[in-house]
């Protein structure tokens, strides 16, 4: 089975690479398209909030992955997107509708939010993020005749033209349709010059626009497919947890989500998927600890946040390229296997190349 596409220079790309890819994406499918009818109600929930993230993950591998662009702001994106399908969709507007919408403004705020990166890079644009989330929490706070305040708005279940989408299995359906969709464009979207020239603001702003890149215009671009995403993900978040209130969306989430694609693998598409993999079923293996922890540890404030915190360290020191990275090593060792030799994958002790002074 091939799926092919059309590059600018007419070449044919296959989507699979070959044959193993089609068997494993396959059976992957496969299991997804089963999976309401073989695991519990509880795991089915789970996986569709691996699901949502994952939509959201991919737009900021796209952002920090990708370009390049420091954000310590997602989660506002996040936000907008869930209140305006909230406000859409209490208000009688159809779900694909109010899903585009709540798309379409996250883009917009995008575009804005991205202006300050036409200026500054790394560790300031990263303030400058961190600044625009703050503002947005405080708004969905105070603008309490929108977003009913710090009381909280409840979410009706989306609908399509009379049909409501009230089961779990139905609406596990819909993020699987839509998680889909978004991974084909972000696929497609960086086998295109437009993603070529993502990536090469990345490894160097000055080399790219010797090559003719417009750094204003991608950057913004960036910055407004990347918030895009994540206000589609922040419509079905919405319609998931089914009740909203400005903490939900704070600095913490941010700094998840952001931990989520660095955990899962920079720049990797894969990275999306395992960082939100790792989001969703780190809490659970956390609690399922806490029976074995002495009670001072075990019930002390602040345990997921300190694992978290070393965790990250972890791979920060021992694995720079995330869950991705070392799957690759590993499956590079099963290749070559019986052949493999201590210190062929030494530890990678580089960074990438937009961390570095140009």
């Amino acid at each position: 089975m091939r799926f092919i596409f059309k590059t600018d220079y007419d070449q044919d790309i296959k989507l699979a690479k070959h044959g193993g890819h089609v068997f494993w994406y396959g059976l992957l499918g496969l299991f997804l398209l089963v999976a309401p009818w073989v695991i519990e109600e509880y795991w089915l929930a789970q996986l569709t909030f691996v699901l949502i993230y994952a939509v959201v993950g991919l737009g900021l591998m796209l952002l920090s992955g990708f370009t390049g662009l420091f954000s310590l702001g997602h989660a506002a994106f996040l936000g907008v997107g869930a209140y305006t399908e909230t406000v859409m969709v209490n208000a009688g507007v159809p779900f694909p509708i109010a899903m585009a919408c709540a798309g379409l403004l996250a883009a917009a705020v995008g575009m804005v939010v991205g202006l300050p990166a036409l200026r500054v890079k790394g560790i300031y644009l990263g303030m400058a993020t961190l600044a625009f989330g703050f503002i947005v929490e405080e708004g969905m706070a105070r603008w309490e005749s929108v977003t009913g305040g710090n009381s909280g708005l409840s979410v009706m279940p989306p609908s399509m033209f009379g049909w409501e989408l009230e089961s779990t299995n139905e609406f596990y359906f819909l993020c699987l349709v839509v998680t889909v969709l978004a991974t084909l464009a972000i696929v497609n979207l960086m086998r295109s010059s437009t993603g070529r020239a993502f990536v090469a603001i990345r490894d160097s702003e000055i080399s790219a626009q010797s090559m003719g890149i417009h750094l204003a215009r991608y950057k913004t671009l960036s910055f407004a497919l990347s918030a895009a995403l994540a206000g589609i993900g922040g419509a079905l978040y919405a319609h998931k947890i089914q009740f909203l209130s400005p903490e939900q969306f704070s600095i913490i989430q941010s700094i998840d989500l952001l931990l989520m694609v660095v955990i899962g693998g920079l720049g990797s598409i894969h990275g999306a998927f395992l960082g939100a993999i790792f989001l969703i079923v780190m809490p659970q293996l956390i609690a399922l600890g806490k029976d074995y922890l002495p009670d001072a540890i075990g019930q002390a404030a602040g345990l997921q946040g300190t694992v978290y915190g070393l965790v990250l360290i972890a791979f920060v020191l021992f694995e720079p390229m995330g869950l991705y990275g070392r799957w690759l090593k590993v499956r590079a060792y099963i290749q070559l296997f019986p052949f493999y030799r201590r210190g062929m994958f030494k530890r990678q002790k580089t960074f990438q190349k937009s961390d570095r002074l140009k």
